[in-house]
């Protein structure tokens, strides 16, 4: 019973924590007068009294947590801040439940999936809040919560292991988790600052620098507009954003190596980043070439433009548009869909499958295929020069199952939900690899999809950012056992 009194404990800090994300949106209100005050008022004051009735009672529960602890205040601590920052949805936009807590859980996931349209004419306030909620989802809220919040006490690295993503995740930067967490969001908030100053000096206005540069670092999606990037029409900004997307869908783990020894190396080094250079360049090629043999652009130079952003985009599972892809002629925008599952690097922000694994998998086949031909050869799994032992296989072959299964059983339900096969399947294509755009019913937004989709496509985002085991040891009989 205390195990579960930690828990709650950490819970209630994290939401007296989070409450105070409101009010960056509520000074905006403020000074815009844009009539949504009084709603982030009332969201402060409630998720702060939510969090501080958690807290109290629990204050005293002290304890260290196991590894299995993490993993329910892991899920426990992302379903309370997608409840939490559902509030100014519902209280703003007049937003059902349903459609709210999708758009929150969509935010802080950076999934970008969104049930609204007519952002544009959204109160300021709400516009800065929805960039905001996937800024603070970019590196993780448990990550944040324990390198802000050092006296929690309750088995930082436990909880770290849980949340953090990718196969290869046992190395810390730094002796502690608490500075660990700090370095690597120093660097998350100094490529924010620098994104958006290149945003501004390329001709956005400074809100929108500000606000696209939170989703571009996160990998989210979010805009402040309807037609996303493709509202400024500029090709240098494009060019700036796939920029900054490829860098934010690099391992940070890298970035904090290469800056601390002050050298490039580790970055040319790394065989998960050249694999994923390699993919992004494959990708561009391709969807160059079959926009360009579909006409779909006066010519090959318009084509290269488009194609590039959402190869990028949306291999990174960032989901920015410059396009309206979903009216892009045969298989291309179901491929681009499915290319999503490729995600980014280990330890980035990014959603999907994670190139590590792909490299991992490759690796194993090409072994199985050389003991074919040699059986009693011994053929080590390499990850680079790392030679890695068989756990890591194990769990790279039960996520690839689990993740199958996942797809496969949400499809099957959706599409008893919704009429439109391509929908079905685009959407949990979308929600499970944390994207956001889809087809059909979904191209233009989510809104008109049942409630009861948009409830198991949160979950399905949810599950997607924490990597499924995460989520599904919960529901196993054995973890209430032990």
């Amino acid at each position: 019973m205390r195990a579960y009194s930690s828990v709650l404990q950490v819970v209630g800090l994290l939401l007296m924590f989070i409450s105070i994300g409101f009010l960056p949106p509520l000074l905006f209100a403020l000074v815009n007068d844009d009539g949504a005050a009084g709603a982030f008022m009332a969201s402060f004051g409630l998720v702060m009294l939510g969090g501080t009735l958690l807290y109290l009672p629990n204050r005293k529960a002290g304890m260290d947590l196991r590894v299995a602890d993490g993993f329910l205040v892991v899920v426990a601590c992302w379903a309370s801040v997608a409840l939490a920052g559902a509030l100014p949805f519902v209280l703003v936009l007049e937003a059902s439940l349903a459609d709210a807590v999708f758009e929150s859980t969509s935010g802080i996931t950076t999934t970008g999936a969104t049930v609204f349209s007519g952002i544009g004419e959204m109160p300021i306030s709400i516009r800065w809040y929805r960039q905001q909620l996937q800024w603070m989802g970019g590196l993780g809220i448990i990550v944040l919560a324990v390198a802000i919040l050092p006296m929690l006490r309750v088995g930082g690295m436990q909880i770290y292991k849980a949340e953090a993503t990718g196969p290869v995740k046992e190395n810390r930067l730094t002796p502690r988790v608490a500075e660990t967490a700090k370095a690597l969001w120093l660097i998350y908030i100094g490529l924010t600052l620098v994104c958006a100053g290149a945003y501004w000096a390329a001709g956005m206005g400074l809100f929108d620098a500000v606000t696209h540069s939170f989703s571009t670092i996160a990998t989210a999606g979010f805009s402040t507009h309807d037609a996303s990037i493709g509202h400024f029409d500029s090709p240098l900004i494009e060019s700036l954003v796939v920029f900054f997307l490829f860098i934010s869908s690099i391992n940070f783990a890298l970035h904090f190596v290469a800056l601390r020894r002050g050298s490039a190396q580790s970055y040319l080094k790394d065989p998960e980043l050249r694999l994923f250079a390699l993919l992004l360049l494959g990708i561009s090629v391709l969807v160059t070439i079959l926009l360009w043999r579909q006409q779909v652009y006066d010519d090959i130079w318009q084509s290269l433009r488009y194609a590039v952003f959402q190869a990028v985009s949306y291999t990174t599972t960032t989901g920015f548009g410059n396009a309206e892809v979903y009216l892009w002629p045969g298989t291309l925008p179901l491929l681009l869909i499915m290319i999503s599952a490729l995600g980014g690097c280990a330890g980035a922000t990014t959603g999907g499958f994670k190139i590590v694994r792909v490299y991992l998998l490759t690796k194993q086949g090409i072994r199985e295929l050389k003991q074919l031909i040699h059986p009693r050869s011994v053929v080590p799994l390499k990850f680079g020069k790392r030679t890695l032992n068989q756990e890591v296989a194990n769990a790279v072959w039960g996520y690839v199952s689990l993740y199958i299964l996942c797809i496969v059983i949400l499809t099957l339900v959706i599409s008893s939900l919704e009429e439109d096969l391509v929908t079905s399947v685009s959407v949990v294509f979308s929600a499970m690899n944390n994207l956001g755009p889809a087809l059909g019913e979904a191209g233009a937004h989510w809104g008109n999809l049942t409630e009861p989709t948009k409830w198991l496509m949160s979950f399905a985002m949810l599950l997607g950012r924490l990597e499924i085991f995460t989520i599904l040891v919960l529901f196993t009989p054995g973890y209430w056992k032990r």
